[in-house]
């Protein structure tokens, strides 16, 4: 039964990918914001909505570990394991604008995790309140000073539908990746309970790519229909959303205590390394893009991070 939960989550994944991405085309082009900020916003918000569900669950239910593996593990499968699939599938050109600002968005976060965590082990209440204020900084700074980052061909088949029918694809979208995560958690979790695998490693391994998934579907779905700039904006969204909305909620309602250290001296430095690698990656030779040879390297990468940590 749990092979059919997976199966079932793949399949419904795979159609909200393909709703959201309808939705975001037709919002960015009727309300004239570039493509990728709508990919660091709505889809990515979307996209990580099972993070925050799940998250919460853990957090309420006495799971830390399993709350702060899932989106420690999110966000280096996000890069890792997503981006490198979708670079190796297209070639993604990278403008200036790019490391100049979504870069560093993203890389202010995944500092203030760690700074959070290092102090002492644990996301305060008065900590979660700060991250929630930092995503409320980045979405009006997005909306308002962002320029296009992402070279992104137009593609013919765009279509502009009315804002209702927009919205109705953006819940149809959103619901379908939810509902999709769950059947996969579900069934990916109970395996691993059966092979005895610890709340950690289940945390940063089967939850969080499970989790992971609505960002590998609507990117994959953004990527072949050549929207190349909501496939990229929705993975650096996603990781920024992770930090600053779901353990910043996370963490008002109930503080997250890492219990298990290696969550510490070993997770959360992986992550940190993910996020860095991408500004020499794009920066390499001057090329100024990401394509099948840096997504072989983050893969490689993510596969020997998965080996040492099972």
């Amino acid at each position: 039964m749990n092979y059919v939960f997976i199966l079932a989550g793949f399949a419904v994944l795979i159609l909200g990918g393909n709703w959201l991405l309808k939705a975001a085309v037709s919002l960015s082009m009727r309300l004239e914001i570039p493509k990728i900020v709508i990919g660091m916003t709505v889809v990515s918000f979307a996209t990580s909505a099972p993070e925050l569900i799940v998250s919460l669950k853990s957090a309420i239910n006495g799971h830390a570990d399993i709350a702060l593996g899932n989106v420690i593990g999110s966000n280096i499968a996000n890069l890792g394991l997503v981006l490198a699939i979708v670079i190796m599938i297209g070639t993604i050109k990278v403008e200036r604008s790019f490391y100049i600002t979504d870069w560093p968005i993203m890389m202010v976060a995944s500092l203030m995790l760690y700074f959070f965590l290092a102090f002492d082990g644990e996301i305060q209440r008065w900590e979660g309140v700060v991250l929630f204020l930092m995503q409320i900084i980045v979405l009006v700074y997005l909306f308002k000073y962002q320029k296009v980052a992402v070279i992104d061909e137009e593609p013919e088949d765009d279509v502009k539908y009315p804002l209702r029918t927009s919205l109705f694809y953006l819940l149809l979208g959103g619901i379908g990746l939810w509902a999709g995560s769950e059947l996969l958690i579900k069934g990916a979790v109970s395996l691993a309970i059966d092979f005895g695998i610890s709340k950690r490693v289940i945390g940063v391994t089967i939850i969080s790519i499970g989790t992971s998934i609505p960002e590998l579907a609507a990117s994959i779905v953004a990527i072949s229909r050549n929207e190349k700039a909501i496939s990229l904006g929705n993975l650096l969204g996603s990781n920024v959303f992770n930090v600053f909305t779901v353990l910043g909620i996370t963490a008002m309602v109930s503080p997250i205590k890492a219990d298990d250290p290696r969550l510490l001296d070993y997770d959360l430095i992986w992550m940190l390394f993910f996020a860095l690698s991408i500004f020499p990656l794009v920066f390499v030779l001057g090329r100024m893009k990401l394509s099948w040879g840096e997504g072989l390297v983050l893969l490689g990468s993510y596969l020997i991070f998965i080996t040492l940590v099972m």
